[in-house]
């Protein structure tokens, strides 16, 4: 799989999830639902339509007779590429903040990774596309992190706590973390994409994040990886990266810190959370 140009593909899937976006802008138009997908949600048509580029994509590159590979992705479950032995996943969130989307918040995103086993230990390659800033977040495992090709600031300020994201806001599962957190954390912030967030970890825009509710893994993959590549801790559940699996059914908590000092104060404010044990 190495012979692949992933961040090529990625870019030529961002380019086309582009124009979609374009010839789709207004609400009522995103607003249009077709069944549930594989991975528990409804659909909207949009999400199937982006998850649709980047099959095409993929089955440019794989298959006869080039390699084959497994495709995770959150409406199709796991769909095999090719005709050979698979030789990697590819784990695929087409969409990362579909309600962003659907209601015109830019804030939204797509998420590739690249694993030659079935854990996050094993992801090689992770890609985060925020369409609202236009920016593109990538890394390589042993290779460091990037920001839009360029490297990632490697010691930046120590602001402490100083501003938090939080994904999963429903004001029940919050609010308990959130006044853990009173006195402690300087600001908050809401941004709707799980990988936008914890990307936003890696360039250290925020100094940590957390999840209020167990994510899948499509929705983390890329990320995780993007943070400790940039130098930053990541708890994926509790669990040790390798034994954190990367199927459909996989559901997580997720916590990044830029600092990994800081990583114990988001764990406690996760833990108070209901939905975390739910």
């Amino acid at each position: 799989m190495d012979s692949i140009d992933w961040i090529g593909l990625c870019r030529r899937v961002v380019a086309r999830q582009r124009e979609l976006f374009v010839t789709s802008s207004a609400i009522a138009g995103r607003t249009e639902y077709e069944g549930r997908g594989e991975g528990g949600d409804m659909s909207l048509v949009l999400d199937r339509r982006c998850e649709d580029i980047v099959f095409e994509e993929l089955e440019r590159v794989l298959g006869p007779p080039g390699p084959s590979a497994i495709a995770v992705s959150e409406e199709r479950g796991e769909v095999t590429i090719g005709s050979g032995e698979a030789a990697a996943r590819v784990i695929i969130d087409p969409i990362d903040g579909s309600m962003n989307m659907r209601r015109t918040i830019p804030s939204h995103s797509l998420s590739i990774a690249v694993a030659g086993g079935d854990s996050m230990a094993d992801v090689s390659f992770g890609f985060v596309h925020d369409f609202g800033a236009d920016e593109e977040f990538a890394a390589r495992a042993g290779a460091g992190a990037t920001l839009d090709g360029g490297p990632f600031e490697l010691d930046p300020p120590d602001h402490g706590l100083e501003v938090v994201g939080i994904e999963s806001a429903e004001p029940s599962w919050i609010g308990p973390a959130i006044a853990l957190l009173e006195g402690r954390v300087y600001r908050l912030r809401v941004v709707g994409s799980i990988a936008i967030t914890m990307s936003y970890v890696a360039a250290a825009r925020f100094d940590a994040m957390f999840s209020a509710r167990p994510c899948r893994s499509v929705d983390a993959a890329a990320a995780q990886l993007i943070v400790r590549e940039a130098g930053g801790a990541v708890d994926i559940g509790g669990l040790d990266p390798a034994d954190a699996r990367l199927g459909l059914d996989a559901r997580y908590t997720v916590a990044a810190a830029r600092r990994p000092l800081n990583l114990e104060l988001i764990l406690e404010a996760q833990a108070a959370g209901p939905a975390v044990h739910g």
